[in-house]
């Protein structure tokens, strides 16, 4: 039996505002418009991971697998990816809310094949770096809101969504870039 993940319910979005104290992100440093370039080289750094040995081994209880978090990631993206979408295209957009820990456990995350999981978060991966690296001039300060009432940009939400695939690189050991 797999061991029971305590649900993250924290809001995330004063990494925006401060640096993180675990895995050293700085969003105040991060350039938005590097956002196509840094999600590629996200998911090659991802893809590294999801092909290591023991990809679906729990380091401790209650943490998630390499997998685990391959299979988040690759979700982040998918859901950012819409989320820029609406932003740049619809005025004002609302998020639909999405339980992270609802999908992990309705999905499998810890069952899935890394592979397949590596492949997936390559193309969500792509598909989010061109939404962003479609967007210029004006498109940056479009905004978007959170069921929460969080009000992000398209800059921002770049800034914002950076720190998830960095930080759970940071969470599983692996080199964490400095962008």
């Amino acid at each position: 039996m797999t061991e029971e993940i305590v649900p993250d319910d924290k809001n995330w979005t004063w990494v925006l505002e401060k640096v993180c104290g675990e895995c050293g992100f700085d969003a105040s440093r991060f350039d938005a418009r590097m956002s196509g370039e840094a999600i590629r080289d996200l998911a090659a750094r991802w893809s590294a991971v999801l092909a290591r040995d023991s990809v679906n081994v729990r380091p401790r209880p209650g943490v998630w697998s390499p997998l685990e978090y391959g299979c988040h990631v690759r979700d982040v993206f998918r859901i950012m990816d819409g989320r820029v979408r609406l932003m740049l295209t619809e005025d004002d957009p609302h998020f639909a809310n999405w339980d992270q820990d609802k999908t992990a456990i309705e999905d499998n995350y810890g069952a899935q094949i890394a592979a397949e999981v590596a492949a997936q978060l390559r193309d969500s991966a792509g598909m989010l770096a061109l939404r962003f690296d479609g967007v210029s001039g004006d498109q940056w300060s479009r905004r978007g809101l959170r069921s929460d009432g969080s009000a992000f940009t398209v800059e921002s939400i770049a800034k914002y969504l950076m720190h998830d695939p960095v930080h759970h690189l940071w969470d599983v050991g692996a080199d964490v870039p400095a962008y």
